[in-house]
């Protein structure tokens, strides 16, 4: 079930300004979490994105991924130029990047007894991120772990394999590492088809958990500099995303300072 319906939330987009910053419908830690202790409670299901330039830049590319960010009961900010690009149109939000997001819903879901699932990666990493987690919230149970292959199709018939077994083994809350767009519009099926789970997207953050890759320290995060360290590790793969993401956020800045001025 979801928390919110589509209609609500094109409601709430109009009512906010720029549709990119209005897809963020929870903009602190705090109210997140409130919301998805509320969602265990009354057995509801959830969906989660973490917005952030690259997303935008393929929502436009993709209709199909756009709607499914509309689709998404809570969307946070994943990313510094989304909080700064907020400011600029006079809303205050809170920095939440999926892998941040791992550890301290691992840890209510050992508080309230919610059964996890892992979805994405490798078997190995999913084997020794699940064993992490469990180390680090006792009391903690993984029950699923699933490792899709190369390629994978999120409307592919194998997918609603994957999400029976989520259902059938009482997961109420599933990481999706899959990356974008698969895991956003997987997690809108798997709202479908387990509707009492919560499906949240993280990207590569099992792999940080697992030491499969390695992430940038503290202080290169702090200097909101981690896209920089990202570049640099892999630079083939990532010049062409920042770029991408940099020819847009002139027009984004415009948007934003034009909303703040016309509320």
């Amino acid at each position: 079930m979801f928390v919110n319906s589509e209609t609500d939330i094109a409601t709430q987009q109009t009512a906010q300004g720029p549709e990119f910053l209005s897809l963020i419908s929870q903009p602190t830690k705090t109210g997140l979490f409130e919301s998805i202790v509320s969602c265990w409670d009354k057995r509801q299901g959830f969906t989660l994105a973490t917005l952030n330039l690259d997303h935008i830049v393929k929502m436009r590319q993709m209709p199909e991924f756009h709607s499914a960010y509309i689709a998404h009961t809570h969307v946070v900010a994943d990313g510094n130029p989304i909080v700064w690009l907020s400011r600029l149109a006079g809303r205050s939000i809170e920095l939440m990047p999926g892998s941040d997001l791992i550890a301290p819903l691992a840890r209510l879901a050992a508080e309230h007894d919610i059964s996890v699932a892992l979805l994405g990666a490798t078997q190995d990493t999913l084997d020794r991120a699940a064993d992490q987690l469990e180390k680090d919230n006792p009391g903690l149970r993984v029950v699923t772990k699933i490792a899709p292959p190369f390629g994978l199709d999120p409307d592919g018939p194998e997918v609603a394999t994957y999400l029976e077994t989520i259902h059938t083994e009482g997961a109420r809350l599933c990481f999706l590492a899959l990356g974008a767009p698969k895991q956003e519009m997987l997690a809108v099926r798997g709202a479908q088809l387990a509707p009492a789970c919560g499906f949240v997207s993280i990207g590569a953050g099992l792999d940080f958990i697992a030491g499969s890759q390695t992430r940038a320290p503290s202080w290169v995060r702090k200097l909101a500099l981690e896209w920089v360290w990202r570049m640099v590790s892999h630079p083939v793969r990532l010049a062409t995303r920042y770029g991408r993401c940099l020819v847009i956020l002139p027009k984004l800045s415009c948007q934003a300072l034009w909303a703040r001025f016309t509320r």
